[in-house]
């Protein structure tokens, strides 16, 4: 579904991804690990088209998508869950999920039943609005606005920071049954060791703005992969 080649990102005159070559494929969790600082999250930001890329390309769908606009990217099928979130505070829980609809033909602004099936607290703080939810309900209210997209491609950044560990094991379910859908590819960005681990099929792992590593599960050994990602 998603592939980068020789992708290169700049912050002003400060290179932060050099040369990265990723691969995500529909119906997998794809994992990209390492400590803080080693450029994951700036290689979701190029993928979605919220950092211009300095150089390299991108394909999603067989279509070359590289230096397109996040708008644009969101309407390819790209969907991103921030870290942070960026739930709109003043909003209610239903408009923060309508925002969703600038992706989709009118005949499909509605918002189905799958995503109160898979988060019910969404269903029962319609009318509240964002800003007053907890950490919790607002990564849930992230994931959830970006389903709605119906993308082909959903990046995860971080989307266990600051969760309450019932929620975590919600969110974990939420993604093994988007997995298992078979018609999106993920890539998640996660600090969280085992809860990566448990998802993912295929790792990467980053070290100074590089890839250093890269597999499937079956192609690296848990302690090896931990001893990776350490300090």
């Amino acid at each position: 579904m998603l592939t980068t080649k020789d992708l290169t990102l700049h912050y002003g005159q400060s290179q932060i991804l050099h040369g990265i070559d990723v691969e995500a494929r529909t119906g997998e969790v794809t994992c990209i690990m390492g400590t803080n600082g080693v450029g994951k999250t700036s290689l979701l930001k190029a993928i979605s088209g919220t950092h211009p890329l300095s150089g390299g390309t991108v394909t999603l769908d067989g279509q070359s998508v590289g230096g397109l606009p996040a708008h644009r990217l969101a309407h390819a099928g790209i969907g991103y869950v921030p870290q942070g979130r960026m739930i709109f505070p003043l909003l209610t829980v239903k408009e923060n999920m309508e925002t969703a609809y600038a992706c989709l033909p009118r005949a499909e602004h509605r918002i189905p039943d799958e995503i109160y099936e898979l988060f019910p607290i969404l269903k029962e703080f319609l009318h509240r609005r964002g800003g007053d939810l907890s950490g919790g309900q607002q990564q849930q209210l992230a994931i959830a606005r970006a389903m709605l997209t119906k993308p082909k491609l959903l990046l995860l950044d971080e989307p266990t920071e600051g969760i309450q560990p019932n929620i975590i094991q919600q969110i974990g379910r939420v993604i093994e049954y988007l997995r298992d859908q078979g018609n999106m590819a993920i890539i998640l960005v996660e600090q969280y060791f085992e809860f990566a681990y448990a998802l993912a099929d295929r790792f990467y792992v980053m070290k100074r703005g590089a890839v250093t590593s890269s597999g499937t599960k079956g192609e690296i050994a848990k302690d090896t992969l931990m001893a990776e990602v350490s300090v």
